[in-house]
């Protein structure tokens, strides 16, 4: 079995509110009340429109007899423009708090800090716009409190004082903000409401609260990291035939006696060993006392102490990164799927952005849109060789994701050189990527291959959008996600400023006429053109939002400075991250190369020994 390979996790980071909640207040009052001399006004990111839709549930939901106040104000209505800031005080979590936002005894619940305010505006916008209002954000910062508030976004203060960075997977501040999650549940199971908890890298797709009223004598119903199915329909995963561990980051909890001895239990283990995971910690506790089932209950299961009644939500439709992203479960059963959350992947935070943005679920900043520069993209060119014929092994993986690297290498150049933004091309694999050796899909999982593979499954998203140093890496290449021409969010004004490129062979005659700037008719560029060639003939479209090139194969020669072309190289070799991992091997994972084609007999080979077990531009 080949080691677990280098990367960032799949769950995400939090901070909370328990012991600091009365010095956090303190520390942080200073802050309230230098803003409540002010008038306040909204932050520069826009709130999404208000629809007929949000407003009539949340007026239903909230009664109209009721007075307006910041526990009951529709979501997405942010505060008179005059009005001061509320206290501190006015920001704690309470019972009256959580009364004011339950609807039929429910309260649906993700907590973050400012590094994930992206997140969670795409969390709660899901969630009106399938009608549910009956929801909380708690903040792990100040700021956070501030920006949630000024938008109509129900909030209350965490109390914890945390810094307002992305923390990355692993770290003591990560454990410490797992056991806040821990803290947190334990303070809200008291108020007798059932809790839907949720981490903020994950999307509502569908109403669930339907679907978790179906098993009411459930104490607990848990997510998992189960890829194989148990189950073809949309009932509880069959827990006899679960191997994967039970994932924290969607789970239900009713307020009974059980669920609240198992939260008080899980607290005070992860209080006891500062390095102990919560979702470890987890699920030792519910395996103490597993395996009598539940008799007249479907799919639920006596765990814990034999008393708690456990079920695990299907991973077909409460879908993990690997269900939802590389397999497509859901697809597959002819289901739909009720949420996604951003597991299995391999960039940390900027890659589980990547991902919803891929699949067109993340809500983003009209900026995001309208790039300065335009955008430029292209159809990729794979032979159906590479693509369909022979078996799925390592060498045709790597012959495949090749192909495209050297394609999507020219993209990056010619983007570098026009000051436009890459839209990324769809990629494929035959092989999945994991952190462990395997047969290169796992078995039992319904993965088809190949596949459209994650971007993060070959590149290093959080690389490529760190802020390099331009002296040695040359500027910043942006980019964008592959199905990005097709977000309904890409105003009209863009889509229809688009322009196609179609490559020529320079001495033809067809190559030698002069572009015509006439609406409609294509760009021609000549293959193997200079730097200077592309800027020339661009010149006159550099208004144009798309360029979209009919091929990338030998459209460029290459840069004229060397000094550039060092820069660039730079830069793209460290594009690429590693495929994982060849079975039976202490060393079993392979580098990818964006410059595979300039070594003679390059093979896809693991690192030999520790010393070679290196990225090939170290």
């Amino acid at each position: 079995m080949a080691p677990w390979c280098p990367a960032e996790s799949t769950k995400p980071v939090f901070v909370g509110i328990y012991g600091a909640v009365i010095g956090g207040f303190a520390v942080s009052a200073l802050f309230f009340l230098l803003s409540s001399f002010s008038s306040i006004s909204a932050p520069p990111l826009p709130l999404p429109p208000a629809t007929a839709a949000w407003g009539a549930a949340n007026l239903s939901a909230s009664g109209a007899a009721q007075p307006e106040t910041m526990y009951n104000r529709p979501i997405w209505k942010p505060p008179p423009r005059r009005e001061r800031m509320p206290p501190p005080r006015a920001f704690r979590l309470t019972r009256e708090m959580v009364g004011a936002r339950a609807r039929g005894g429910v309260i649906v619940v993700t907590f973050g800090n400012h590094a994930f305010l992206d997140f969670i505006l795409t969390w709660v916008r899901h969630l009106t716009d399938l009608g549910v209002v009956n929801l909380l954000v708690g903040a792990m910062d100040t700021k956070l409190v501030r920006e949630l508030y000024l938008r109509g976004v129900p909030v209350f203060d965490m109390g914890s004082r945390m810094a307002t960075e992305d923390a990355g997977w692993g770290s003591p501040t990560f454990h410490k903000m797992g056991r806040e999650k821990v803290l947190l549940i334990n303070a809200l199971l008291p108020f007798g409401y059932e809790l839907l908890m949720c981490d903020t890298d994950m999307v509502w797709l569908k109403n669930p609260l339907p679907y978790l009223a179906r098993y009411p004598d459930a104490d607990l119903l848990s997510s998992s990291d189960q890829v194989i199915p148990t189950v073809t329909d949309d009932s509880l995963e069959n827990w006899r035939e679960v191997t994967g561990a039970y994932n924290i980051g969607i789970f239900h909890w009713r307020s009974t006696e059980p669920a609240k001895r198992l939260a008080k239990e899980w607290k005070d283990l992860v209080l006891s060993d500062d390095k102990l995971w919560d979702q470890n910690a987890f699920n030792d506790l519910v395996h103490k006392n597993f395996g009598h089932p539940v008799v007249g209950e479907d799919g639920l299961v006596y765990s814990y102490d034999g008393k708690l009644k456990l079920g695990v939500l299907p991973a077909s439709i409460f879908c993990s990164g690997h269900t939802y992203f590389v397999q497509g479960m859901y697809q597959q059963l002819r289901l739909e799927p009720y949420a996604v959350h951003t597991t299995f992947q391999y960039a940390g935070t900027a890659g589980k952005r990547h991902r919803l943005r891929e699949a067109m679920l993340f809500f983003d900043q009209p900026s995001y849109y309208d790039s300065p520069g335009g955008f430029l993209s292209f159809r990729p060119n794979i032979p159906k060789s590479l693509l369909l014929d022979g078996a799925h092994t390592v060498e045709s993986h790597f012959a495949l994701v090749n192909y495209q690297l050297k394609q999507i290498r020219t993209a990056l150049a010619i983007a570098s050189v026009l000051k436009r933004t890459l839209v990324m091309p769809p990629l494929w694999c035959r092989l999945d990527r994991m952190w462990f050796g395997h047969p290169g899909v796992m078995e039992g999982t319904m993965t088809r291959q190949p596949f459209l593979c994650p971007m993060d499954h070959v590149f290093e998203v959080n690389v490529m959008l760190k802020d390099l140093s331009e002296d040695e890496f040359g500027p910043l290449i942006d980019f964008r996600e592959y199905s990005f021409l097709e977000n309904p969010s890409l105003p009209k004004q863009v889509k229809e400023s688009f322009r196609e490129v179609e490559l020529c062979n320079e001495h033809s005659t067809r190559c030698s006429a002069t572009n015509r700037t006439n609406k409609g008719a294509p760009v021609l560029l000549p293959r193997n053109s200079t730097e200077q060639t592309i800027l020339n003939i661009f010149k006159p479209y550099k208004d144009i939002k798309i360029l979209q090139f009919s091929s990338m194969v030998d459209a460029f020669r290459g840069f004229s400075d060397a000094a550039v072309e060092t820069k660039f190289r730079n830069r793209v070799k460290r594009y690429v991250g590693l495929w994982c991992c060849v079975q039976f091997r202490e060393i079993g994972h392979i580098y990818y190369d964006m410059y595979w084609d300039e070594k003679p007999g390059w093979k896809p080979l693991p690192p030999q020994t520790k010393e070679e077990d290196h990225p090939p531009w170290s």
